[in-house]
């Protein structure tokens, strides 16, 4: 016996071999509270004959002890670990954070040579990531990204403004491309805008609000504006949800006008277009100036795209590519 505790692997005669026993590699998630473990990963910590753990300072090996489990702090190798389980003995192993690399290669190494007969080894995870887990590590890196980085740590709402709409076209053109890959990328970069804003204003010293001040924040506005889902009213068809929608959104609102919250800096065709939506929806007759010029020919134009259900900005973009693609080709023939 080494000074660790553990016999070392004897040499195995494969016909001859005792119950070689079993190696248990529990996995967690830190993004789990700590002792809020699956009921298999419970069964196996109280029915081993060894819980090891690594790292002293591991979140779980509290709450272990405090069920009562005995946890060894120690790191064998490959071949202490299989001596251990020798003769029918189970060994649960609580991997640390990065899993445990260096372990698993020495008993996958012992597995190849064929010498020792392996003791059956389970990855049992303990716990599980829900749906959304890893914002939590968004915001984490965005947190240490903001203390540390010289130009992170003075980018203001103002100044980080322009990228917000850059990222929200990168986002437009790779929908309309089709690009799984540049889709799910742009995303990130906008949502990356959402946290490092919301991460910005937590140190405003006259209104600071956090990233979960946001998230509540869209959270009770989704759930009160679709009453047909969290609450009694009933809406069969989409036509029905989007009167839901606007109903309650004209009550919390208290606007005096349809144009109240139109951003006017956007693109000039989605503006034109989102005004029409709004005057077409108010059931408002508001006929379009008769003044000449190409920007009321554009705004009628934009106004018939919203009536026909057409996006005049999607169309205008689809035309421009379509238009680029005829400048490149003229250019390969010359």
């Amino acid at each position: 016996m080494n000074a660790t505790g553990f016999e070392p692997a004897p040499d195995q005669d494969p016909d001859t071999a005792s119950d070689p026993g079993r190696i248990v590699l529990l996995t967690t998630s830190h993004r789990v509270a700590p002792g809020l473990l699956s009921w298999p990963a419970w069964q196996a910590l109280h029915a081993a004959d060894r819980v090891l753990c690594a790292d002293g300072a591991h979140p779980q090996l509290p709450y272990l002890r405090e069920a009562g489990i005995e946890v060894d702090e120690t790191s064998p190798t490959a071949e202490e670990l299989v001596g251990a389980c020798a003769g029918g003995h189970t060994v649960v192993v609580v991997a640390t954070g990065e899993g445990e690399p260096a372990l698993t290669d020495g008993l996958a190494r012992l597995a190849g040579s064929g010498r020792l007969r392996m003791p059956e080894l389970e990855l049992l995870p303990a716990s599980y990531d829900l749906p959304g887990a890893r914002l939590l590590d968004l915001v984490q890196v965005m947190d240490r990204i903001r203390n540390e980085c010289p130009w992170s740590s003075q980018q203001t709402h103002k100044g980080l403004a322009k990228y917000g709409i850059e990222e929200a076209y990168e986002l437009v053109e790779a929908i309309e491309e089709g690009d799984r890959d540049e889709l799910r990328e742009e995303l990130g970069d906008v949502l990356l805008q959402v946290v490092f804003h919301a991460r910005i204003a937590e140190e405003d010293p006259e209104a600071p609000f956090s990233v979960d001040d946001v998230a509540g924040g869209i959270v009770a506005k989704l759930i009160h504006r679709h009453p047909h889902v969290f609450g009694d009213e009933r809406a069969d068809t989409p036509e029905e949800v989007k009167a839901h929608w606007l109903r309650t959104k004209a009550i919390e609102k208290q606007r005096t006008s349809v144009t109240e919250g139109i951003p006017l800096g956007q693109p000039g065709l989605a503006l034109a277009a989102k005004l029409a939506s709004r005057v077409r929806t108010a059931g408002l007759d508001v006929p379009l100036p008769k003044t000449e010029g190409i920007g009321y020919e554009l705004l009628a134009l934009a106004t018939r795209a919203e009536a026909e259900g057409v996006d005049p900005e999607a169309a205008l973009r689809a035309a421009a590519r379509a238009y680029r693609d005829a400048v490149r080709r003229v250019e390969s023939e010359g």
